[in-house]
């Protein structure tokens, strides 16, 4: 009974204007108007407000950073929301309280909250109706700290309601141009506009014209600016498989650490040393940021000690980010879905399986840079399968196939993603590598698909193959 009551909470809220699956539209204040989403948490009694929170806008990195700082403030011992957009596999994934997924159950009673304030405000959008959805559940869940990934740009997002006790920008680069603006520096300004006047805010590290933006941004708010690669500098340590370590000082430690490298760990002094269970050099570089909100918040009111933020890096919990499904054959799913992201993949392939032969499959939304992505990947591939996830913006396998075609490079297409899968693991060599990319749609087709071969492989056979 309640899997039908869910499926009609669903099929009620997809039933509004939908902007993620059409394939250009205005992202403009005619388009995405705030007021739609003051209104309906006003409606609401402002749920939003009931609890403090993180903002998080970026291109690349925002999920894994709002993983990371989610896990921490929880190790804290703080109740903890974290909303994220969009889910691999399940619809749930979005809303978690204390890595919980919100409960099917709780969907249906607060669409039904829902529905009539739903109903008295024109024009509200799936992802608008969604974020209240996760605003409300919040308030009645009673947590203390609630972390928001931005869902699109900054400025014009749902989100961007909220008055957080830190507002952090991630790693920019292209991405959704013709939305948010065809240079770095209309990007970074759509990104920005999630700053508020006197809020604190961290940046990754940025190319120089949107770190320009970002710093004018916070300047002119008066927000005081971290960042990080001037304020908080890293370094990656020892990896394997299963995650890799990193240390995190301030600049004002930089001339300990100084001292610490000439005498090659002769100092009483030591960086702090911490270990992600994700992998590639980009994730170093988010755990950085993720430290340095953290610091920032301490400042804030929060309590949050050194043996905790180890605990809460340790225990982060981020899927379809270069995730290693097995080793016997090499199954890789990286969520890489621009330009930058693919050569950030291809340089994680290079340092984790360096020399060996790749399988790719690869499907992407039709929106995207596919030639970009593709050029950064082919290098590294010596097959490629081409295939379409069950997503309304995912390009036509015939499209890529053309793309892929002009780079002299042997294509197969198969349009289902499972059939897909197992075309690639029948045929690759055995010391090559698989690995599914592109989309988060194909990144979550791809796990679903692995998880059912799981369950259909006797214990004992499954046991010589992990």
């Amino acid at each position: 009974m309640i899997e039908q009551r869910y499926q009609e909470a669903l099929d009620y809220l997809y039933s509004h204007i939908d902007y993620s699956v059409e394939r250009s539209y205005r992202y403009s204040p005619e388009v995405l108007d705030l007021k739609r989403v003051h209104a309906l948490v006003q409606a609401l009694g402002d749920p939003h407000r009931k609890y403090r929170s993180v903002h998080i806008a970026g291109t690349k990195g925002k999920g894994s950073v709002s993983a990371m700082i989610a896990s921490i403030l929880q190790a804290a011992g703080y109740k903890t929301g974290l909303y994220t957009s969009p889910h691999l596999q399940r619809f749930t994934e979005r809303i978690r309280v204390d890595d919980h997924e919100i409960d099917k159950a709780e969907i249906v009673e607060l669409v039904g909250i829902l529905k009539p304030h739903i109903e008295a405000i024109q024009q509200l959008t799936v992802y608008e109706i969604i974020t209240a959805l996760a605003f409300l559940s919040f308030a009645r869940n009673e947590v203390e700290v609630a972390v928001f990934e931005v869902g699109l740009g900054g400025r014009l997002d749902a989100t961007n309601v909220i008055t957080p006790m830190a507002s952090v920008i991630t790693s920019l680069s292209y991405d959704h141009m013709h939305l948010l603006g065809e240079s770095l520096s209309d990007i970074a300004r759509e990104k920005a506009g999630i700053i508020k006047s006197g809020v604190p805010v961290i940046s990754a590290p940025q190319q120089h014209e949107a770190e320009r933006v970002v710093e004018d941004a916070a300047h002119s708010l008066d927000a005081p600016l971290s960042l990080v690669g001037r304020d908080w500098l890293y370094s990656p340590g020892t990896r394997d498989l299963s995650g890799q370590s990193l240390y995190i000082w301030s600049s004002a430690e930089q001339p300990l650490m100084d001292a610490y490298v000439e005498s090659a760990g002769g100092e009483e002094w030591a960086p702090p040393r911490y270990w992600i269970p994700l992998l590639g050099h980009h994730q170093v570089v988010n755990g950085a940021v993720a430290y340095a909100t953290i610091q920032v918040l301490n400042t804030q009111g929060l309590e949050v000690r050194e043996d905790v933020i180890q605990k809460g890096f340790r225990e982060t919990n981020w899927p379809g980010r270069f995730q290693i499904l097995s080793t016997n054959p090499v199954l890789v799913v990286d969520a890489a879905h621009n330009r930058d992201s693919a050569l950030k993949l291809r340089i994680a392939l290079d340092d984790f399986f360096p020399g060996r032969q790749v399988t790719l499959i690869f499907g992407a939304s039709a929106d995207k840079d596919i030639p970009g992505m593709l050029i950064e990947l082919l290098p590294r591939v010596s097959r490629l399968i081409v295939t379409q996830a069950d997503h309304p913006r995912a390009a036509d396998p015939e499209d890529l196939a053309r793309v892929a075609h002009s780079h002299g490079l042997r294509v197969e297409i198969d349009e289902h993603v499972e059939a897909a899968l197992d075309l690639a693991l029948k045929q690759t060599w055995p010391e090559g590598v698989v690995l599914a990319t592109g989309s988060l749609f194909i990144v979550g087709e791809i796990l679903s698909a692995w998880e059912k071969r799981e369950r259909s492989i006797p214990l004992d056979v499954e046991e010589g193959v992990k």
